[in-house]
C-alpha cells in the first residue's frame, strides 16, 4: 500500500473512531501513531517521536496565553458580567420586536470578548437568557437557536483561543488577527439580530414583547457593563499597540477580571478554586488535542499529504477561488462531525500551503488573515448546523423541553446568514483587512 493510499484510509477510521464516541484527541493520537508504524515499520521511529514531538509541541510559548484567556472567562462567568451584559442590551432593545432574542445575541457577543470560546459563551448566556426568553413568551426551538447562534460569536470576536492557535500554526501576528476579527464578529451580530427581526415577523407567535424601561434604567444597566468594556480595551488595546505581548496582555486580562470579579463580592475561596479547576480541566483537554493533533499532522506530513494536494492544484490549474471554495465547503460539511479546534489543527497545516501558493492578489501577511478569519468563521457555522452542531446540545442540554427537530428547524435561518456573510467577506476582502497594517 503506498503512503497516500495509507492516510487516505485514516480518514474513514479516524471518523469511525469519533462515532464509536471515542475523544477526538486520542483518535489522532492513535491515527497518527498507528499510521507512522504501518509506514516505516518501525517501532522505535514510533517512539522516537512520541518523545520528541511531545517535548517540541508543548516547548511552544505561545501556548502558554491559551490558559490564560480561558482562566479570564472562568472569572467573567462567576463574576455575574454575562448577567450584567444581558441586562444592559435587553435594556435597550427588549421592548422590540424580538429584542430579548437580539439583546441575548449582543450579550453573547459582549462576553466572546471576554470569554474566547464558544461552547461557554453558549452555556453562560444561555443559563442567563434563557429563562428571560420563556418568561416572555419566546417559542422553545426559536430561543434555543438564536442563544446557540449567538454562541458562536465566542469564538471570533476577539480574545478568541482558536485564533491564537490558528496564528501559532501559520506563524501569523496574534494582534492583527484579533483586529481582524472585530468587524467580522460585528456583522455577524448585527447578521443574527436581523434574522430574528425577520423570523418574529414571519412567524408572529413566536416571541412576546416586554415594556419599555425609563431612561435613567437604562443608563444604570448600561453602567454595570464597564469591567467587560475595561478588559476588552486592556487586552485587545494593550496587545494591538505593543504595550506588551499576547502572553502578557492574557495574564493580565485574567488577573483584572479576577481582582473585578473579587471587588465586586463574587469570587471568594471556594470561587477562585473552582476556576482554577475548571481552568485546568479545559487546558488539559485542549493541550490533549493539540498533542493529538501534532502526531496525526506528522503522519500527514510523512505521507506527504500537503505536497501532493499542492502538486494537483497546480497541474490542473485550477482557479483560487475554486480552491478556496473547495476547502470551505469542506470546512462547513466537516463542521457538522468534528469540533472547531480539532479541526483547525488538524487541517491547517494541510491547507495553507495550498492557499499560500495561490495568487489571490495579497500579500503573504493579508492572504493568512482573510483566510484564517473565513475559516473561522465557516468553522464557527458547523457548530450550530444540524446534526451535529455542538452549541445546539450545549442549549438543549441547559433547556431540557424543547425536542431538537424544533431547534434544528429554527437555526436554519441563522445558518443562511453566516453563509451570506461568507460570500460577502469572500467578494470584499478589505472587511477583514482595512483595520491592519
Amino acid at each position: 500500500m503506498s503512503m497516500l493510499a495509507l492516510a487516505a484510509l485514516s480518514f474513514p477510521v479516524f471518523v469511525l473512531m469519533i462515532a464509536l464516541r471515542a475523544p477526538i484527541g486520542l483518535a489522532m493520537l492513535i491515527c497518527g501513531l498507528g499510521g507512522t508504524y504501518l509506514a516505516t515499520g518501525s517501532p522505535n521511529i514510533v517512539l522516537a517521536r512520541l518523545k520528541g514531538e511531545t517535548y517540541t509541541t508543548f516547548a511552544n510559548y505561545d501556548l502558554t496565553v491559551v490558559p490564560f484567556f480561558l482562566l479570564m472567562g472562568q472569572f467573567a462567568s462567576h463574576s455575574g458580567m454575562s448577567a450584567s451584559l444581558f441586562r444592559a442590551a435587553a435594556a435597550f432593545l427588549g421592548h422590540r420586536k424580538g429584542g430579548v432574542a437580539m439583546a441575548a445575541v449582543g450579550a453573547c457577543g459582549g462576553f466572546g470578548a471576554i470569554c474566547g470560546s464558544s461552547l461557554a459563551t453558549a452555556a453562560t448566556m444561555g443559563r442567563v437568557a434563557l429563562p428571560e426568553l420563556r418568561r416572555y413568551g419566546y417559542e422553545g426551538g426559536f430561543a434555543s437557536a438564536a442563544l446557540a447562534a449567538g454562541g458562536t460569536l465566542g469564538i471570533l470576536i476577539p480574545p478568541s483561543v482558536i485564533l491564537v492557535i490558528y496564528a501559532t500554526l501559520t506563524l501569523q501576528n496574534i494582534a492583527e488577527l484579533f483586529v481582524a476579527a472585530v468587524v467580522p464578529g460585528v456583522i455577524a451580530a448585527l447578521g443574527y439580530m436581523l434574522v430574528i427581526a425577520i423570523y418574529v415577523r414571519v412567524v408572529p407567535n413566536s416571541a412576546g414583547q416586554r415594556a419599555a424601561l425609563p431612561w435613567p434604567d437604562r443608563m444604570r444597566a448600561l453602567g454595570d457593563v464597564w469591567p467587560v468594556l475595561l478588559v476588552f480595551v486592556l487586552v485587545v488595546g494593550g496587545i494591538y499597540r505593543g504595550w506588551f505581548t499576547p502572553t502578557d496582555g492574557a495574564a493580565i486580562g485574567a488577573l483584572a477580571t479576577g481582582l473585578i470579579a473579587a471587588l465586586m463580592g463574587r469570587l471568594g475561596w471556594s470561587g477562585l478554586r473552582a476556576c482554577l479547576m475548571a481552568t485546568g480541566k479545559q487546558t488539559a483537554m485542549i493541550f490533549f488535542i493539540i498533542l493529538g493533533a501534532a502526531f496525526y499532522r506528522g503522519f500527514l506530513a510523512l505521507a506527504q499529504v500537503p505536497q501532493e494536494l499542492t502538486d494537483i492544484v497546480t497541474q490542473h490549474a485550477f482557479a483560487p477561488m475554486t480552491v478556496l471554495l473547495i476547502v470551505l465547503v469542506f470546512y462547513l460539511v466537516m463542521g457538522c462531525l468534528m469540533d472547531s479546534l480539532s479541526m483547525i489543527l488538524l487541517t491547517i497545516p494541510i491547507f495553507w500551503p495550498v492557499i499560500s501558493g495561490l495568487d489571490f492578489g495579497l500579500s503573504p501577511d493579508h492572504l493568512a488573515v482573510w483566510f484564517g478569519i473565513l475559516v473561522l468563521i465557516v468553522v464557527e457555522v458547523g457548530l450550530i448546523t444540524p446534526p451535529v452542531g455542538l452549541n445546539l446540545f450545549v442549549i438543549h442540554k441547559i433547556d431540557g423541553q424543547t425536542p431538537m427537530g424544533r431547534t434544528f428547524k429554527a437555526v436554519l435561518p441563522f445558518v443562511a446568514s453566516d453563509i451570506v456573510r461568507v460570500a460577502l467577506l469572500l467578494a470584499f476582502p478589505a472587511i477583514t483587512l482595512f483595520a491592519i497594517n
